[in-house]
């Protein structure tokens, strides 16, 4: 026999633990109500699923037991899975950690276990076969709720990631044409990265022809960001928008002559206000001063 078909035929329960696995089902649907009754009271007892009402808790109960012994039955975890990753969207972010979902599972097996000790606790040689029956099972059950919960949550988790880069790189139109990025905090290869993904869209979306970068905030860039900072610009001009970097401190204008990088590709102006100023230049306003508002301020005016 090969390899690979005796992979599969031990996949396949043998015929007295089909028929052992039948009978623990029909055990578990008879005493259904009360199972789910003495679980979902280990759960409150154990202080797990706290941020659920007592309501919630029983009728999460319900589901995962019903989906627990589906699986027993027919050996399918599709539907346990697909379960397993709704009740994670719904649940995390309640708070719900990873420790109490396995902690319920485990808390779901030991209930049955006691059940299954206490039925066939008068016949030890089938009180062993049973179990030899349900511990595999149970043990994939266990795993499978356990590692769609997980999944779910660093999908959760990335995706709050991805929200907070965006929100901490904000590409804003100050005027048709025109886009300023300001940037604040660390800089590293991949927030760099994600840098210039968004302000490329941002070109394309608004059709933008002068872009102005500030990096006040920034307190260093090392080599690799310079030089995605040169390429962001060079992109950006293959886009057709030209890019002004206001904002170098000292130290950063020193680390970028020290490192080597080409600084003609890069137009830097001293603060974000001349920044605009030179912006508003190359798409051809001027600034007029009106007798009413010379107090004031200025009023900028299309050519």
């Amino acid at each position: 026999m090969s390899a690979k078909m005796q992979i599969e035929a031990s996949s396949v329960p043998h015929e007295s633990t089909r028929q052992l696995l039948s009978e623990l089902v029909s055990h578990l649907r008879e005493n259904r109500q009360q199972l789910r009754e003495e679980w979902a009271r280990r759960i409150t007892e154990a202080k797990l699923l706290t941020a659920m009402t007592k309501e919630e808790v029983f009728a999460e109960a319900t589901s995962v037991y019903d989906n627990y012994v589906e699986v027993l039955e027919t050996g399918a975890v599709e539907a346990l899975q697909a379960y397993a990753r709704n009740l994670s969207e719904r649940i995390i972010p309640r708070g719900v950690q990873t420790d109490e979902v396995v902690g319920i599972v485990l808390l779901l097996r030991d209930v049955l276990a006691r059940s299954l000790f206490k039925r066939y606790q008068h016949d030890f040689s089938l009180l062993n076969r049973v179990l030899d029956a349900y511990e595999p099972s149970a043990n994939r059950i266990a795993n499978t709720v356990a590692v769609g919960f997980v999944e779910e949550r660093e999908r959760i988790i990335r995706q709050q990631q991805e929200a907070i880069r965006e929100l901490s790189t904000p590409v804003l139109q100050v005027r048709e044409r025109l886009l300023i990025l300001p940037i604040i905090g660390v800089i590293d290869s991949q927030r760099a990265k994600q840098l210039t993904e968004q302000l490329l869209r941002g070109i394309r979306n608004n059709r933008a022809r002068v872009v102005v970068i500030d990096i006040t905030g920034v307190p260093s860039v090392d080599e690799n960001v310079a030089n995605h900072l040169v390429q962001t610009v060079d992109a950006s001009r293959l886009m057709g928008a030209t890019v002004i970097v206001t904002g170098l401190s000292s130290v950063i204008a020193q680390t970028l002559v020290t490192i080597g990088v080409d600084l003609s590709k890069i137009n830097a102006v001293g603060d974000l206000q001349g920044g605009i100023e030179e912006a508003e230049r190359l798409l051809g306003y001027k600034v007029n001063a009106t007798p009413e508002i010379q107090s004031q301020g200025v009023d900028l005016q299309s050519k």
